[in-house]
């Protein structure tokens, strides 16, 4: 695939892998993005996950044509991208791998290996290619501390690193968003602090084309991108609507978060998810609750605390720094109906998450009682009288 005349795709897709990071479902596989810069100096940016790693030398021993490739960079160290930095080297020793000082560093910690032949750059350093001048520009933590993105300024093109990636291998049509969305939340959602401030730097630049390590490479509509890149790192709502998770054991929690659907969907709202912690993907679940304004977290007292489903996602959002969320509660107990006392404790650390007044309180199966709780906490929810 070319990305330009002499800026050349060689990664590869991954089809068996069943968990990425051990922990998110990719039922569309995986891209690991790889790139070579054909100039007078030949520069190749990143490898690929171990298990293609031949594959990949043999993308590229094809685009050389007889040729030897005279950089190597390494803008990220996470081993779906690094694998094949030994076997780079061994191939073309007289290859220079760029990297700054915390890429040799973790070279060293995974392979046990000392690269000899080496550049280390700082922030903003320069290497000229002949037409190709690129600029390193530093990303701490997004989301490693090693991570570094370069600017090629004769095609106006950004090698992002894992930032704008997606789940998704390459040869499989599905909407940009939502798999950018889960993957941004899920690996880099935390740092949103960071994220931000490298859409600061990189708002200096003229960019055509956006390079990343996973997905497809973007050159059209790049203002659309940019944009959900300023909406998620911002921990800025995105859509209008309400996400409902629930836990339920025998069936009580469900029914009232079923009822608060159609109560909400009864006085006009547009979008309700509802998510069964229990069955559904959970980054799924993480996703949606950055994506709407307003959160209903339904679940049982559980040895005095918080049903596990419904524990791990609160415990993810927090970690996650879910912020500028209304969030309603529906809690159900038999003898010691705890719940919602304990997840506004849990919420007290986080920013500007505000916990909704009209609370649900079930005791055992749902009575009158909370058929109008139900319908108190829509009206909230709705910001209706």
């Amino acid at each position: 695939m070319n990305i330009t005349n002499d800026i050349k795709y060689i990664g590869v897709n991954d089809h068996n892998i069943d968990l990425f990071e051990g922990q998110y479902v990719v039922p569309n596989g995986m891209a690991y993005n790889s790139y070579v810069i054909l100039d007078e100096q030949i520069c190749v940016m990143d490898t690929v996950d171990q298990n293609f790693v031949y594959e990949w030398l043999n993308n590229l021993e094809k685009v050389l044509d007889g040729k030897s490739p005279n950089y190597l960079v390494v803008s990220h160290m996470e081993p779906d991208h690094s694998a094949g930095i030994i076997e780079f080297v061994k191939k073309y020793p007289n290859a220079k791998v760029i990297g700054n000082t915390k890429t040799f560093k973790m070279i060293s910690q995974f392979f046990n290996y000392e690269i000899i032949n080496k550049i280390v750059v700082n922030d903003k350093d320069e290497i000229n290619l002949g037409k190709h001048i690129l600029t390193f520009v530093f990303a701490p933590m997004v989301h490693w501390p090693e991570v570094m993105v370069t600017y090629d300024s004769y095609y106006k093109v950004l090698f992002s690193a894992d930032a704008f990636g997606k789940f998704g291998a390459l040869d499989v049509e599905e909407d940009w968003a939502c798999e950018a969305r889960r993957y941004y939340f899920g690996i880099v959602g935390m740092y949103g602090l960071q994220a931000q401030s490298l859409l600061k730097k990189i708002s200096m630049l003229d960019i055509n084309s956006i390079c990343p390590l996973h997905g497809p490479v973007l050159n059209e509509n790049l203002d659309y991108y940019f944009n959900l890149y300023n909406i998620w790192t911002t921990y800025t709502s995105e859509s209008e609507g309400v996400m409902i998770a629930y836990t339920s054991i025998y069936g009580n929690t469900k029914k009232a978060a079923l009822m608060l659907e159609q109560e909400l969907r009864n006085l006009g709202c547009q979008k309700v998810v509802v998510c069964d912690l229990a069955r559904d993907e959970m980054s799924e679940a993480v996703e949606d609750a950055f994506r709407y304004p307003n959160l209903v977290l339904a679940t049982t007292t559980y040895n005095g605390s918080v049903f596990p489903f419904m524990n791990t996602f609160i415990e993810t959002l927090i970690e996650h720094k879910l912020q500028n969320k209304r969030i309603g509660i529906i809690g159900n107990g038999t003898w010691a109906n705890l719940v919602d006392k304990v997840i506004i404790k849990k919420f007290e650390t986080t920013k500007n998450n505000t916990i909704l007044d009209n609370k649900v309180s079930i005791l055992s199966s749902i009575n009158d009682k909370n058929v109008e709780e139900i319908k108190l906490l829509a009206k909230e929810l709705m910001q209706v009288e």
